[in-house]
C-alpha cells in the first residue's frame, strides 16, 4: 500500500557515521561504491548498524548553475579512528527541527515523499534547508520504506 506520513519538529541523530561523497559522472556505480564502503567497514573490524543513509545537498555554483552533492552514510558499532580517503567519520550527527516523511511505495516514486514535504512547507510558509537525509528502512519486492528528514531553516 502506498503511503506518505508527514510530521514536523523531528530530530535525526546518527552515531559513529562513516561518510563517502559520491562523485556523480557517467562511470559512477553506486552499488559498487556501497559494496566498497561495506568492505572498508569490515576491514576496520567494525560492524554496520542500521540501514544505508543518503544525504543530498543542493547548492548554487559560481556561475549560478545547480550543484548537487550526494553522500552515502553508514552507522557502525564503534568509532573508526584510522580513516582513509575517500572516507570521513563523524562521532555524532544531530539534525534538529526537521520536517519528516515516512514514505511507503515504489522506489521510482520516492520523489513524492520529497514533494509532500516541500509542498506542505510552502503552504505553511516554512523555509527548508538545502539538504535532506534519506534513510532506506526496508525493501520488499517493489515497495520501499524510507524516512526523509529535511531541516527547517533557522529564524536567525
Amino acid at each position: 500500500m502506498n503511503k506518505i506520513e508527514l510530521a514536523y519538529n523531528k530530530t535525526l541523530k546518527l552515531s559513529n557515521v562513516l561518510i563517502f561523497e559520491i562523485k556523480l559522472n557517467e562511470e559512477t556505480n553506486i552499488d559498487r561504491e556501497i559494496t566498497q564502503m561495506e568492505n572498508f567497514i569490515k576491514s576496520k573490524g567494525a560492524i554496520p548498524i542500521g540501514p544505508l543513509i543518503q544525504k543530498t545537498v543542493y547548492q548554487t555554483g559560481e556561475s549560478g548553475e545547480p550543484v548537487i552533492r550526494i553522500y552515502l552514510m553508514r552507522q557502525v558499532n564503534t568509532f573508526i579512528y584510522k580513516i582513509e580517503s575517500p572516507y570521513t567519520m563523524e562521532s555524532v550527527i544531530r539534525v534538529r527541527n526537521c520536517a519528516y516523511v515516512r514514505y511507503t511505495g515504489p522506489e521510482e516514486k520516492i520523489k513524492f515523499g520529497y514533494d509532500k514535504i516541500n509542498v506542505d512547507a510552502f503552504e505553511k510558509g516554512i523555509e527548508l534547508a538545502n539538504e535532506n537525509y534519506t534513510i532506506f528502512v526496508d525493501k520488499q519486492d517493489d515497495t520501499i520504506i524510507a524516512d526523509i528528514f529535511v531541516e527547517k531553516k533557522s529564524d536567525d
